[in-house]
């Protein structure tokens, strides 16, 4: 699969690799009890999100790294 800001955030928590992606930028997000909720967000959405709590640096680092997938 291809990640982009415009995939789900429910595509990327079922892979194992890019949860450890999403892990290693954002430690706990997966134990997050709001995680379900933005299921059907995208990543670009979520990041554009203030109370996400995401800087343009580390969503840039995710895409990155998921790019590398």
């Amino acid at each position: 699969m291809e990640f982009s800001g415009d995939t789900t955030l429910k595509e990327v928590m079922e892979n194992e690799k890019s949860k450890a992606i999403m892990e290693k930028h954002i430690p706990g997000c997966s134990n997050s009890p709001m995680l379900k909720m933005g299921y059907s967000m995208s990543l670009e959405l979520i990041a554009s999100l203030p109370q996400a709590g995401i800087s343009a640096e580390t969503y840039q680092a995710i895409l990155d790294d998921l790019s590398k997938l």
